[in-house]
């Protein structure tokens, strides 16, 4: 299972969506999408301008939960 980190990082840059969607572009609904880890996927850009927009590396941002299988 991979697990998102977003909310966690969000909450100590003390960030709300509207903040993040602002820096990056993105919109808001695929944000919510991955704070709230309701995504089943993400683009390898979306990974990089999160990353770049709130410097952390991308294993801040994800990581492999051995043994654990997503909900679905």
């Amino acid at each position: 299972m991979i697990k998102v980190h977003l909310s966690r990082i969000m909450g100590e840059k003390k960030l709300k969506i509207s903040d993040v969607a602002e820096l990056t572009g993105l919109h808001r609904n695929g944000i919510t999408r991955l704070y709230k880890e309701e995504t089943d996927g993400i683009k390898f850009d979306t990974l990089e301008v999160l990353c770049t927009a709130l410097d952390c590396r991308i294993e801040e941002l994800l990581e492999i939960i051995p043994g654990e299988k997503p909900d679905r």
